[in-house]
């Protein structure tokens, strides 16, 4: 018959796209998710933009410098909350590690090498299946304020360039204005904006939830309100429930995000992984509501039109672990928000506000590894998980091919 059997951990977009490969390269797949339905979680409402040429490692020689003022939590947007564990402490040293200069620019090049491949894999799956997520090329402006965030700005993108084939353009506040009219309120304040014409945009809870549709038309199971408990690999994998429910397969594939390590803690291996904290809200666009994706620098804040609705994320909490909205720290993203761009949403309509973890690892690349007999982990996007999903789904194909 050919094939393996294949159960995929996590049902967000991760999860949902290497479900969608592995079917397309002709494996059976069983989808298990603690949620009652895929996209609940981290990709229930994250920022939405599918940045394939903005893949700057979260660890850079910037962020060290920084590291005083965050420990203070002195910066509204970006906090740290230190832990007194093992874990945190190796996670810590090997993110300092990360924040050379030749150790950021080496892995933000891996980064747009992944997401390049992202960006085909999942044009690719959304021909065969013909997906519907409010899929769109809108483009994307990042917005500075200063001379001197603008000036190291244009340095990384001809970096970029110069490493892989991007194209990010140096606009005057002029020129951004004729790409963006309705950046006309704050035109004033912008000292100047990189474009990249061709990114995309896409909600990705109906990404998940058009995959789910496509899988079980197929007759493939996507199961919900399943926490595993745990993952034995000693002969054929097997995932397990806290009731003692077991899956049988022949490969496991982790996409479980920030709960990965502790499934990878109990077949040896340790995955370093820390939650970072994020928030978003979505609401009915304003009276100058953008069109392209928007990135205001200074205030930490993005913007995605989605439809009808806008999406707005920002706020960054390293080691915070609670899912739930702390509505002072929403008020802060939505006063950033309002500061950032005044005109860009209704901000007395709110209709969701969201928190989620994004499982970031000390270099921002994903973990795409075989960690024990049988078992592939394919997590730890960090905040890039919407825009690294096909990518990295196909890598995991690739690797069952190769070692199968």
């Amino acid at each position: 018959m050919g094939g393996q059997d294949i159960i995929v951990i996590g049902a967000g977009v991760v999860g949902m796209a290497t479900a969608l490969t592995l079917f397309d390269r002709g494996h059976r797949v069983t989808v298990l998710d603690a949620e009652p339905a895929p996209g609940r979680g981290t990709s229930f409402a994250n920022g939405a933009q599918l940045s394939y040429a903005y893949t700057d490692a979260l660890a850079s020689p910037g962020v060290r410098r920084q590291l005083p003022q965050l420990l203070l939590a002195l910066d509204p947007a970006f906090r740290l909350k230190p832990q007194i564990d093992a874990d945190f402490i190796r996670w810590g040293l090997a993110f300092l590690r990360n924040t050379s200069s030749d150790a950021f620019m080496r892995n933000t090049v891996a980064g747009l090498t992944l997401a390049s491949e992202s960006r085909d894999a999942l044009h690719a799956l959304i021909a065969r299946h013909g997906l519907r997520f409010d899929h769109a090329t809108p483009g994307k402006l990042h917005l500075y304020r200063t001379p001197q965030s603008f000036a190291a700005a244009r340095s990384l993108a001809a970096a970029k360039a110069a490493a892989v084939s991007v194209v990010q353009q140096a606009l005057t506040p002029d020129e951004a204005l004729a790409v963006e009219p309705a950046l006309a309120p704050i035109g004033d304040r912008i000292i100047g904006a990189l474009h990249t014409p061709d990114e995309e945009s896409g909600d990705p809870q109906l990404f998940c939830l058009a995959a789910r549709d496509a899988l079980v038309r197929a007759g493939q199971e996507v199961i919900g309100n399943i926490a595993i408990d745990r993952i034995e690999a000693d002969g054929d994998p097997r995932a397990i429930a806290p009731s003692g429910q077991t899956w049988r397969a022949d490969c496991i594939v982790l996409c479980a995000g920030a709960q990965s390590p502790r499934l990878a803690r109990a077949l040896g291996t340790s995955l370093p992984i820390q939650p970072v904290k994020g928030y978003s809200i979505t609401a009915p666009p304003g009276t100058a509501a953008p069109t392209v994706s928007i990135t205001d620098v200074a205030n930490r804040v993005v913007f995605c039109r989605l439809g009808d609705r806008m999406r707005i994320a920002g706020l960054a909490e390293l080691g915070n672990r609670d899912r739930t909205v702390d509505p002072a720290r929403l008020a802060t993203l939505v006063s950033s928000a309002r500061d950032a761009l005044p005109g860009a949403a209704d901000y007395g309509r709110i209709e969701t506000s969201w928190a989620g973890l994004r499982p970031m690892t000390p270099d921002s690349l994903p973990i795409t590894r075989v960690i024990a007999q049988g078992v592939i982990a394919n997590t730890g996007h960090g905040g890039l998980g919407w825009t690294y999903a096909a990518g990295s789904a196909r890598r995991v194909a690739q690797l069952m091919e190769r070692d199968g």
